[in-house]
């Protein structure tokens, strides 16, 4: 079975549905949600123009959708992100060399991918064009074996899949089921002392509200340094954290030493913003976190997870793919990895509103107090026909 065709095109993004308006409309949301209120420390917080909305300086880029064809018909879908250049590079550059390929060999076009983009590096944005086209050629492997992606990597190693809430209406969580949560830390090193004093008034008011048995966790989203993560967590340590998350500038190995080092007893998790599995083979070796967090639509793919997770399962460590319970592709991931005990779900709809209705995937499953079961379709389980990514691509 030969490619015939890659197409990457721009679409409205699945992984949110509905919005704040919609929801008060339907008398489902009691408030607005975190994202729509709550300040969160970032890289740019030093800046003060850009320093309460991630989105203003994140840029305006679509989602991005990839289907892969074969010459029988049969057709995968994938996702990944930033729009224009990495549909680009999709179509101008790796689709044209993937052409008539064995449309099943997803481990020899994924190894192409990283080859074709080597000259201006496989990390980044090629990252994510590599990224949509392995989603999209392991959906379409999966459709015509007649078989979920979960079964082609090994079979589930559990019945559901247990995963945590991340965002900050934290009382939403408790109501929902969750027996784990993840806070985004509002302030970070560039707002100078006071902000201790303020993130640890902000964890201390969560540890109160759910209490001593469900766990607790602090993305701190590259917005510390190495002085300020480890002052905080001396701080919070009464809180009993279950991880301190992406404290450091993703490139800055040398911070991330010097945190493992000063930092021997917190656990720490990283990776959302590492590309290709050669960035944790790099981090297993010197063990500089104890969780990695790919995300599966930017670092490489199903195939580059698959790698990720035999790196740290060799070196004892976990992988909890990012947001990897908001698609089917970290779902199917998730329940066939043995080194994935935990998803993550992140809760971005507000207070009230359903979760089926906070993203666009018709045959994805949500959490149902804290656990998931994962569709049994073929391939991924999107749900998505051709008439519907149609009227999806923008």
């Amino acid at each position: 079975m030969k490619i015939k065709s890659i197409k990457a095109f721009a679409i409205n993004n699945p992984i949110a549905a509905g919005t704040y308006e919609e929801a008060v409309e339907r008398g489902e949301a009691r408030r607005k949600p975190w994202t729509m209120n709550d300040e969160v420390a970032n890289p740019m917080s030093r800046y003060p123009k850009y320093r309460r909305w991630r989105g203003s300086w994140l840029g305006n880029f679509p989602a991005v959708g990839v289907l892969v064809t074969a010459d029988d018909g049969s057709w995968g879908f994938g996702t990944t992100g930033y729009g224009q250049p990495v549909i680009s590079l999709i179509n101008d550059h790796l689709a044209p060399l993937l052409l008539d390929e064995n449309a099943m060999a997803t481990g020899k076009l994924w190894d192409m991918m990283m080859r074709i983009t080597s000259p201006y590096s496989s990390a980044g944005l090629a990252s994510y064009a590599i990224s949509g086209i392995d989603l999209a050629l392991w959906d379409l492997k999966g459709k015509v074996l007649k078989m979920p992606v979960y079964e082609l990597a090994g079979g589930p190693v559990r019945d559901e899949q247990v995963c945590y809430a991340t965002g900050n209406d934290t009382d939403w969580h408790m109501e929902l089921g969750f027996t784990g949560t993840k806070l985004a830390c509002p302030y970070g090193a560039a707002d100078g002392l006071q902000a201790l004093d303020q993130n640890e008034e902000f964890v201390a008011r969560a540890r109160e509200l759910i209490g001593p048995h469900v766990e607790l966790m602090l993305d701190c989203w590259m917005a510390f340094d190495v002085e300020f993560a480890v002052r905080l967590a001396h701080r919070l340590q009464p809180y009993n954290l279950k991880w301190m998350e992406d404290c450091l500038i993703p490139e800055d190995q040398a911070s991330h030493r010097a945190l493992r080092a000063r930092l021997p007893w917190q656990t720490i998790s990283t990776g959302e913003h590492w590309y290709t599995p050669y960035a944790f083979f790099n981090a297993a070796q010197e063990r500089l976190a104890d969780i990695f967090q790919p995300d599966i639509h930017w670092v490489g793919g199903f195939t580059a997870a698959q790698k990720i997770a035999g790196i740290a399962e060799a070196s004892g460590l976990e992988v909890i793919l990012h947001a990897g319970m908001n698609t089917p592709y970290g779902q199917h991931f998730n329940i066939a990895s043995t080194s994935s005990r935990w998803g993550e779900f992140f809760v971005g709809g507000a207070p009230g509103v359903p979760l089926e209705k906070t993203h666009g995937y018709p045959g994805m499953a949500v959490p149902r107090n804290g656990t998931v079961v994962v569709s049994e379709e073929p391939g991924f389980g999107h749900g998505f026909t051709l008439d519907a990514l149609e009227k999806m691509t923008l």
